[in-house]
């Protein structure tokens, strides 16, 4: 008996042992796209439509990256990309054509309202706006901030269509505020003067706000993805959310696949990678991310780049009951902004919107060190001033309804996305190919490309928009397939 139970016991051990060590299975795939942006759903569509084996890791719970459409008010509303900038030959616009989605160029109606309540005067802000965006360097031009160039043309300007203006010392303050609200809106940046004259971007020819409208911008991630209207998807691509990437294990001098370490302990496997997380996050992980570490030339490039912030928050009303207009612009006096000079960022609230998903609803834009700032405020602060400044400027004549609900971006305090986009600073002359080699792909011992970098601040000259990120994506899943 005593021999039985004997063998009975390491038998049971021995199982046990065994089943401890079992080498735990991995599944292996093609590629694994990291992030399930504009960028990573293109990189990931394109592979799977070639028929590659794809796994998609989010770390959040939904899939968009930096475009977010949410529902509000009596429809929707976007926290994150706006839209399409321009018509001709963007992947975007031509995904919604090809797919019969009516989206339509932004009436550009606005009306200027000063602090007194009063409308300003829109036909010369508009005239003096228009001459400033446009106003570009020439090529010859020796680089310098963007602010800068604009004001001394600007001043050029007025002295010969508009002297009497330079009389008016208060206007020219304050339409310089402005002007370098609106560059920064487009930049993303806190000051025009981060932003260097020598940049690189070209805009696709066409309207350069073509609005989603009521359908929003994740539609064009559903079509990307083949799920719009309840679509069946893409059969070898699977997607996963909450999956934190902290580590990328890549073959430097040797050869094999990548492995793909998430924070849940979860483990992946494939013959390559493609990394589409934002500048925000290669500046902030890029050192622990990747083993063996990024090259040098990499990793300065990722510090010398830099991404802004572009902020919306959002009120929704009982009734529309402003100007059938889709934005208005806020002119301040001397005397109001001496009132506010306690709260500063008051006085950059300079740009109110109305968002085409919904007729109920208001965005107030911010950018900058004053959308960061925004995101930290306690909610019941950011509502006050900001109805206050509402009241004060569009409510002499009509009464102004309390908000039903208010919704406020987080792109900088987000740990997944650390700002908004990128635009070239003042070292671009310095690193005139940091962009390129951000975008140059890790190679194995052979050559072989196995880590991929795509994503808006990789694209030459479409950065900043969801167009360059889609491009970006599109480019690295190319590499990877065949030529014919």
């Amino acid at each position: 008996m005593e021999k039985r139970f004997l063998k009975l016991f390491f038998l049971v051990y021995s199982l046990e042992y065994a089943a401890c060590y079992v080498p735990q299975t991995r599944e292996s795939y093609d590629t694994i796209v990291i992030g399930v942006g504009s960028s990573g759903t293109t990189a990931a569509s394109t592979l799977a439509k070639a028929g590659k084996r794809v796994l998609a890791l989010e770390a959040e719970d939904r899939i968009g990256g930096r475009i977010k459409t949410v529902p509000f008010g009596d429809g929707v509303v976007e926290l994150g990309a706006e839209w399409i900038h321009g018509s001709e030959h963007s992947r975007v616009y031509e995904t919604a054509v090809k797919n019969n989605i009516s989206v339509y160029p932004e009436d550009s109606n606005f009306k200027v309202f000063k602090s007194d309540g009063n409308e300003g005067n829109k036909e010369l802000i508009q005239e003096l706006l228009t001459f400033s965006l446009e106003t570009v360097a020439p090529p010859s031009h020796k680089p310098e901030p963007l602010g800068n160039f604009v004001t001394k043309k600007l001043m050029d300007y007025l002295e010969k269509k508009h002297p009497e203006v330079l009389n008016d010392q208060e206007f020219i303050d304050e339409f310089l505020d402005l002007a370098n609200f609106i560059v920064n809106s487009y930049q993303a940046s806190s000051d025009w003067n981060d932003v260097t004259t020598d940049s690189d971007y070209e805009a696709l020819e066409g309207n350069q706000e073509i609005s989603w409208h009521r359908y929003g911008y994740k539609t064009f991630l559903e079509l990307l993805l083949n799920t719009y209207n309840n679509g069946p998807g893409w059969p070898s691509l699977e997607i996963k959310l909450n999956k934190e990437v902290t580590l990328i294990k890549w073959p430097k001098n040797s050869t094999g696949d990548v492995e793909v370490l998430c924070k849940d302990g979860s483990v992946y496997t494939a013959n390559n990678v493609i990394v589409t997380v934002s500048l925000g996050v290669l500046k902030e992980r890029h050192s622990t991310m990747f083993s063996p570490p990024l090259p040098e030339r990499k990793a300065t490039v990722i510090d010398k780049l830099t991404i802004g912030v572009v902020g919306k928050t959002i009120f929704s009303f009982p009734h529309a009951w402003w100007p059938d207009v889709t934005q208005f612009i806020l002119f301040w006096s001397s005397e109001d902004r001496e009132v506010y000079k306690d709260n500063p960022w008051v006085l950059q609230l300079k740009s109110v919107g109305k968002p085409l998903g919904c007729d109920n609803s208001l965005s107030l834009w911010a950018n900058g060190d004053i959308a960061k700032l925004i995101e930290t405020l306690p909610e019941d602060v950011v509502r006050t001033k900001m109805m206050e400044v509402l009241k004060k400027f569009l409510g002499k004549n009509v009464t102004v309804p309390e908000p039903t609900d208010m919704i406020r971006s987080q792109w900088f305090s987000n740990p997944f996305t650390r700002g908004s986009y990128t635009y070239d600073n003042l070292l671009k002359p310095d690193y005139p190919n940091a962009r390129a080699i951000l975008g140059e792909p890790l190679l194995d011992a052979t050559g072989n490309p196995k880590v991929l970098f795509a994503g808006e601040a990789t694209d030459i000259i479409h950065f900043s928009t969801v167009h360059g990120a889609s491009e970006s994506g599109y480019r690295e899943a190319s590499r990877l397939l065949p030529t014919t």
